[in-house]
């Protein structure tokens, strides 16, 4: 089953080792030995690819919100005393997530801001990626990092170039696209019980509810169950998250924790926190596309396409990636000049890289759903094996274009991506228009309100008592009274 987001998913940045810190040494809170200028260059220098990967600021009421809580408990970390040290990005991703990396910097998503129901909770999760941060974690991923060659491939993949033979092998086992594949690695198991534990004696520090962090990883196991039983989307999240230990087998460790540290009338907020996200986009933003099922459709340029059953997708601000068996692919476009034959060779020779060419091949014409289309396929030597990579491009008018570049083991040429590069396709106005972004919505219960009747008010075609539920981490027997605040998720 194919998971649609992230649980506490911590990625930090594989990166060099930072002023000679012991990544096994223990540490408390408010005891971690603060930023170096080292950790704190690698954080500037990586800060842009991330935020080109996930969707980019997202910016508002709530970011500035999710800016002030961040700042506050980081600084029990004991990196800097100053919360202006610390850069919280809150990011426009569809994805559950949340992660920091070296340099003080801190980013949570709005989707998983939208699972939470109290400050607290946003406290607890960038308390605990702020942690593995202070106990220096990302040490001990150094060495992965330089074997994949991180940084090299994503500055190539993201402008959707390739760089020679060597970037079509990583290709080939990381993935086209997903800077979040490449840029990140999970933590082991040992890890993510460390930072939880030095979540929670953040949270007492900075005067918050310690339960927090075991609520939050509560509605994480909910959300976690309910996309196994959602079937039919193929929306890709990162392999490292497939390891990355389950959150209902932390909530009980996390409780455990919280009630040892014996703090009495720590702050919720759960109403300031509701009052904060009400408005805020809930799932994909039109403007840069959306996944529905196998399919992805980007209304703003008015464009469709499916993928193969089986397969993948993860849409990021520059390149949709897709991945099967035996088999990669990007969606993307680039300048256009109105002659679609040009326009492929020029994508073959970005794959090469600068001083390189793959080799000479014909460029061919045909059409799709009525839309003008160009296609060639070369051979390439991928380490010691070869691989067949194809371009398909589509003109829908004279002043765009759009094209597939595919990757699979050669003599197998589109393979099963055959019916994908069919796909493509125009949208008319009205299946423009009806691609509508959704919003999380507060509202106050009234009289008869109950959680059958809030949960038809969900913004979807299924599965809306169990998503009103999981959004709410409410129980199904639950009883609502008159003048509690709960979310639903409306057009």
């Amino acid at each position: 089953m194919i998971r649609k987001y992230l649980f506490l998913a911590s990625a930090p940045l594989a990166l060099a080792s930072c002023g000679g810190i012991a990544s096994t040494a223990p540490v408390s809170a408010g005891q971690a030995a603060p930023i170096s200028a080292q950790e704190r260059q690698q954080g500037n220098d990586a800060h842009p690819a991330i935020l080109a990967e996930f969707g980019g600021e997202y910016n508002g009421p709530q970011a500035a919100y999710a800016t002030r809580v961040g700042q506050n408990i980081a600084v029990q970390s004991g990196l800097s005393s100053s919360p202006g040290a610390f850069d919280v990005t809150m990011l426009n991703s569809p994805v559950n997530n949340a992660f920091a990396i070296p340099g003080g910097y801190v980013y949570v998503t709005r989707q998983l801001m939208a699972l939470m129901n109290s400050e607290a909770e946003l406290a607890a999760v960038m308390g605990h990626e702020v942690a593995h941060v202070a106990a220096r974690h990302s040490q001990k991923r150094q060495s992965a990092a330089q074997r994949n060659s991180i940084l090299g491939v994503l500055g190539q993949v993201l402008v959707g170039a390739v760089g020679g033979d060597s970037q079509i092998a990583s290709i080939l086992s990381e993935g086209i696209g997903t800077g979040s594949q490449l840029l990140t690695l999970g933590y082991s198991r040992s890890q993510e019980t460390q930072s939880d534990d030095l979540a929670i004696e953040y949270l007492v520090d900075a005067g918050y509810d310690p339960k927090a962090l075991a609520s939050m990883l509560y509605s994480l196991a909910l959300q976690n169950q309910l996309d196994q039983q959602i079937s039919g989307n193929a929306r890709s999240v990162p392999e490292w998250a497939s390891t990355h230990p389950d959150p209902a087998s932390r909530v009980q460790r996390a409780s455990t924790r919280a009630a040892a540290a014996g703090s009495v009338g720590g702050t919720l907020n759960r109403d300031g926190y509701l009052a904060a996200i009400d408005g805020m986009l809930y799932g994909d933003d039109p403007a840069q596309g959306v996944i529905e099922g196998n399919t992805f459709l980007h209304p703003a340029f008015r464009l469709a396409f499916d993928i193969p059953r089986g397969f993948t997708m993860q849409n990021g601000t520059r390149a949709v990636s897709i991945s099967g068996p035996n088999a990669k692919a990007q969606f993307s476009t680039a300048s256009y000049n109105g002659n679609l034959e040009s326009y492929v060779q020029n994508v073959l020779t970005s794959l090469a890289g600068q001083g390189q060419a793959l080799p000479q091949t014909s460029i061919r014409r045909t059409t799709v759903n009525g839309v003008a289309t160009a296609y060639a396929q070369v051979r390439a030597n991928s380490g010691n094996s070869q691989v067949d990579v194809n371009v398909y491009a589509y003109a829908p008018s004279s002043n765009n274009a759009y094209h597939f570049v595919t990757i699979t083991p050669a003599g197998q040429g589109l393979g099963a991506m055959s019916s994908m590069v069919q796909s493509f396709r125009t949208l008319t106005s009205a299946q423009a228009a009806a691609v509508k972004p959704r919003y999380v919505r507060v509202v106050t219960v009234r009289s008869g309100d109950t959680v059958s009747s809030l949960s038809q008010r969900m913004a979807f075609d299924d599965y809306k008592l169990q998503r009103f539920l999981v959004l709410n981490a409410l129980d199904q027997n639950a009883t609502l009274r008159v003048g509690d605040k709960v979310k639903i998720v409306a057009y």
